[in-house]
């Protein structure tokens, strides 16, 4: 008879693998998804609707997350569990079923995959704290390697899955998610069950989560729109609803933590921040999640838009490459994931964690260094070591926040960490766009200019000056050669002044391209740079957390969780030939 442990890491691995592949899933396959529904990507709506599309989920479920977990622990982490795989699975048939088409096909995928975030939100909030339930803290670093392998590796299998998909036929991108929806909803009702004990006496904090939800969601809303167009300029940051709904959100959020710090039953309990392990742990992935997020992106794109389509892969075909290609980061984190895992239950998560995250931020520096024709052997290697310094970060990392807690509050831990984790992945697609369009913005007429010389066509300097560099980078990430709409746009009297040949050259699958290449690449050592930065944060973080702690293991019974105390401290690790103290638990009152 299998142990029931098993059966619940099986079962919330499942879940967060499913959550996860959604969530990069769209990267890939977009470009299908419009053709599909019949959306122009050159349109000027097009690059609203594309970030919507992707970020929707991110904010949806960082807003959740930690209202979601707080609900678990009241309720019950199970019950709400499979309540997730159930909204997942009917958001996932929504969106197989999108009937629209344009505009409104694009509002539809939007709404739909908001429903299907909402489902992610009760996976994702849930997962950690039911296994750290159901496994003992000598094996939970072990349980989370293996959880959280299925964690990134969703996101890198979402990127090939689409990809394969897409190819096919855009609307089997969201049927795949069906039959593993419905398996998992009817095994997670069927044989999970909850080993914590419920607080049915307790209440919803609503000042709480009103001021959370609130904050978070007008910050994210406006960091969404700043990435738009506004007027003439290339970016929204000076649009006046953008200043003013990322102002409101961080008065909220400063109104939510006053709250929090003083309300009697807190959705976010602050005084979790003062036990090392648990606030240098959430931060360190909250920097970890900032640096990498928008960088694969930025990724997707370059070998999207530029260095498949140099390599003579047609402009149908670079979604399903694209996914190939980044294969060897999967492979990095897939071969050091359980390796690191497992030995933190034994050395503790300073030493792994820190040292992946310098392995990372190394692994950016060299990102930085390739042209946009660079070798791939070379390129795929580095790919590789940025997976293997997120393996070695990512298990220990967790199972050190998880464990740090008391166990009638590790769904409000697992919320409060993930929502951290999530919102700084939606932050640092904001950054990373933000970085990449103002370089472009300088770079793109010089590059542009250079390249139409080169080509013959000076006549249409003017006309490709004017080209917003947003819409520029939309169509590299959508695998998208814009020069026919451009034609098409262009006066008889100015076309006919390009020879036939010039006019076959531009039309051609280099040109755009090589012409993009230059400011693209500039920009994105920038955020390479920026990315290392983040690492090399987490990694002093990482070094800060102190030694081993277990909550279960050092917390006397009936101990308060004071200044001072085993809790707040990083205690030595138990070793072999000293008697363990016994392990108890902490009545949640001593913890308000």
């Amino acid at each position: 008879m299998v142990q029931y442990k098993w059966v619940a890491l099986s079962n919330t691995t499942i879940g967060v693998l499913m959550a996860s592949i959604n969530g990069t899933i769209m990267m890939i396959s977009l470009p299908a998804i419009f053709r599909g529904i019949n959306l122009d990507p050159f349109a000027g709506s097009s690059f609203q609707y594309l970030l919507w599309i992707l970020m929707g989920y991110m904010i949806v479920t960082a807003v959740l997350l930690v209202t979601v977990g707080r609900l678990s622990d009241i309720y019950g982490r199970v019950r709400l569990f499979n309540f997730g795989f159930l909204i997942f699975t009917v958001g996932s048939i929504l969106l197989f079923l999108t009937p629209g088409t344009g505009d409104q096909g694009a509002l539809e995928l939007i709404i739909f995959r908001m429903i299907q975030a909402v489902g992610a939100a009760f996976l994702f909030a849930n997962s950690a704290a039911i296994i750290t339930d159901s496994f003992p803290p000598s094996e939970r670093g072990k349980a989370m390697g293996m959880n959280q392998i299925a964690g990134l590796a969703g996101s890198l299998i979402g990127l090939i899955l689409g990809g394969l998909l897409a190819g096919i036929y855009w609307r089997y991108v969201f049927l795949v998610s069906v039959p593993v929806g419905i398996l998992g909803t009817v095994w997670s009702y069927a044989k999970l069950k909850d080993n914590a004990v419920r607080r049915l006496d307790e209440k919803i904090d609503l000042p709480g989560n009103v001021t959370f939800a609130g904050g978070l969601t007008l910050i994210l809303l406006g960091i969404t729109y700043g990435l738009m167009p506004y007027q003439s300029d290339s970016m929204g940051w000076g649009n006046p609803w953008v200043k003013i709904s990322i102002a409101t959100g961080i008065v909220l959020l400063v109104l939510f933590v006053l709250i929090e710090r003083y309300v009697e039953q807190p959705m976010f309990n602050m005084k979790f921040f003062r036990i090392r392990a648990f606030s240098t742990g959430s931060f360190a992935g909250f920097l970890q999640s900032m640096g990498m997020g928008g960088v694969m992106f930025m990724i997707i794109i370059l070998l999207q838009g530029i260095w498949l389509p140099l390599h003579g892969y047609s402009y149908t075909s670079v979604p399903f490459w694209a996914g190939i290609y980044t294969i060897p980061m999967m492979l990095g984190f897939v071969a050091f994931g359980p390796i690191s895992g497992a030995l933190s239950d034994k050395l503790g998560a300073r030493l792994l964690s820190t040292l992946g995250m310098v392995v990372g931020a190394i692994a950016f520096i060299l990102l930085s260094l390739f042209s946009y024709n660079f070798a791939y052997p070379l390129f795929g290697l580095t790919l590789f070591m940025m997976g293997s310094g997120m393996g070695l970060f990512a298990a220990p990392n967790i199972a050190a926040v998880m464990n740090s807690v008391p166990p009638h509050d590790r769904g409000t831990a697992s919320g409060m960490r993930t929502t951290l984790q999530n919102t700084g992945q939606t932050a640092s697609m904001g950054i990373f766009f933000t970085i990449v369009i103002i370089g472009l913005t300088t770079r793109l007429p010089v590059s542009f200019s250079s390249a139409l010389s080169g080509a013959g066509a000076q006549v249409l300097i003017p006309v490709f000056n004017q080209i917003p560099p947003t819409s520029a980078l939309f169509s590299a990430f959508l695998g998208y050669n814009p020069i026919q709409t451009i034609f098409s746009l262009l006066p008889s009297s100015v076309t006919s002044l390009l020879s036939p040949s010039t006019i076959a050259t531009l039309e051609g699958t280099h040109w755009f391209p090589t012409a993009l290449a230059p400011a693209f690449m500039g920009s994105l050592r920038l955020s390479f740079y920026a990315g290392a930065g983040m690492f090399t944060l987490a990694a002093i973080l990482s070094a800060l957390r102190g030694k081993r702690f277990v909550y279960d293991e050092v917390m006397p019974k009936g101990a308060p969780l004071q200044p001072g105390s085993a809790a707040l401290n990083p205690v030595d690790p138990p070793s072999s030939d000293k008697k363990k103290p016994e392990k108890v638990g902490i009545e949640v009152s001593r913890l308000k």
